[in-house]
């Protein structure tokens, strides 16, 4: 059996002001492009679905007509589970026309969902809390998912039934996990864990999350750690880091598949992909990354002349840019308009600059009986080493003026 495994598309997320929308319709239909040339016989998407517990209507539309295509009509399981950014009442509430088109929403802790077949599709026979076991036509073998999407400690406490805030999550989780394990999962079927979670090897170095998520703290547990899988799994499909990685300390595969796109400029570099997973009962899995193409890559670019920074800027159209320009002097409005008229895609302008003269440990006397411009330029230099541009010098006026005029 040939499964694909992503997570974190973040519909509807934006960066800074700029839109990703048409970048995620663009990288949405190359997976479901990916499933069909890999002809993969499932699909599972850990979480984080949307960027927002309301995303835009635009979002809402590209995740169904998405997972329509990826489900191919009803023909191909589609497995997507609720993460962190998620509400999970709207990962559940298309739960009875999603299932006509093969799509199982898991929008809680210990769901249990309810039995279908799809008209010469799939079919799930045997479901339990946290688990749903399907039977593909062209297999004379089930696939077993144990799944567990985000859990915040209310959460935690209605669905898995624990009010023992000294208790670690991941004793609750180990021992939930293994009793499922333990009642379905035996050498006969391929057994999957899919969870969205902040999970790590015991012992290993901490895992960077992205920029702008907050860290996942479920209950009062921080971590999660993949010595609590059950030893039947073997495959698991996380969600929630954003960055392709196996992160070890189990017996099988436990993998992060990273985003669709680099969302933060602390992305910037990451080769981003979807993962295919080769299984068959009481084999060793063999997994492989695919990567993605359409999206924009993100840069943090640094240069010291305008003429340097407006030379990469066309010769990188495709890029979205945040541009840190050093320089002695401030930047004026000419230059301002240089740097945008070559891109579309800078996010961010970093103006930095160095003095050429460190003039802060001088402590001079100041003749506060002089005018305020020439104060202005005192200080401006006192701080920053140089005096003013006239530009500067015309706002200072301006703001002054508007002052005078008030007090008129």
């Amino acid at each position: 059996m040939k499964i694909l495994h992503t997570a974190d598309w973040h519909l509807g997320k934006r960066l800074d002001y700029f839109s990703r929308l048409q970048e995620q319709r663009n990288v949405l239909a190359e997976i479901c492009d990916i499933a069909d040339h890999e002809e993969v016989d499932a699909v599972i998407i850990a979480g984080d679905l949307f960027d927002t517990f309301n995303p835009p209507v635009e979002a809402i539309e590209l995740l169904y007509k998405t997972l329509r295509r990826l489900s191919m009509n009803g023909q191909r399981p589609v497995i997507a589970i609720a993460g962190n950014h998620d509400s999970a009442d709207r990962i559940d509430a298309p739960d009875i026309l999603a299932r006509e088109c093969g799509i199982i929403f898991i929008g809680y802790p210990k769901s249990k969902v309810t039995p279908f077949e799809i008209q010469h599709g799939f079919a799930i026979r045997q479901t339990d809390n946290s688990f749903i076991e399907l039977v593909l036509p062209k297999f004379n073998y089930p696939l077993r998912v144990i799944h567990t999407p985000f859990a915040n400690e209310l959460r935690l406490k209605q669905f898995l039934g624990t009010d023992n805030k000294e208790q670690q999550l991941n004793e609750i989780l180990k021992h939930h996990w293994e009793e499922i394990a333990n009642l379905y999962c035996d050498h006969e079927g391929i057994n999957i864990l899919t969870a969205h979670l902040y999970m790590l090897k015991r012992g290993g170095d901490l895992l960077e999350e992205p920029e702008g998520e907050k860290p996942i703290r479920v209950g009062y547990a921080d971590l999660i750690y993949s010595d609590g899988i059950p030893r039947q799994i073997q495959y698991t499909a996380l969600g929630h880091l954003h960055r392709f990685q196996e992160i070890g300390g189990h017996h099988s595969p436990v993998v992060y598949p990273s985003s669709p796109l680099a969302y933060s400029f602390s992305e910037a570099g990451q080769e981003k992909g979807v993962v295919i997973v080769n299984i068959t009962p009481d084999q060793p899995v063999e997994y492989y990354k695919v990567p993605l193409k359409t999206g924009r890559s993100l840069y943090r670019k640094r240069f010291y002349s305008i003429d340097d920074a407006v030379l990469w800027l066309q010769n990188n159209p495709h890029a979205l840019v945040e541009l840190t320009l050093v320089s002695t002097e401030f930047m004026n409005s000419a230059d301002l308009k240089r740097i945008h008229e070559a891109h579309d895609g800078i996010i961010h302008i970093i103006p930095v600059v160095e003095k050429e003269n460190n003039t802060l440990g001088k402590r001079e006397s100041v003749n506060l009986d002089q005018e305020v411009d020439v104060l202005f330029k005192d200080y401006f230099l006192y701080r920053l080493g140089q005096e003013p541009n006239t530009e500067i010098m015309d706002l200072l006026k301006e703001v002054m003026n508007s002052e005078t005029e008030m007090e008129d």
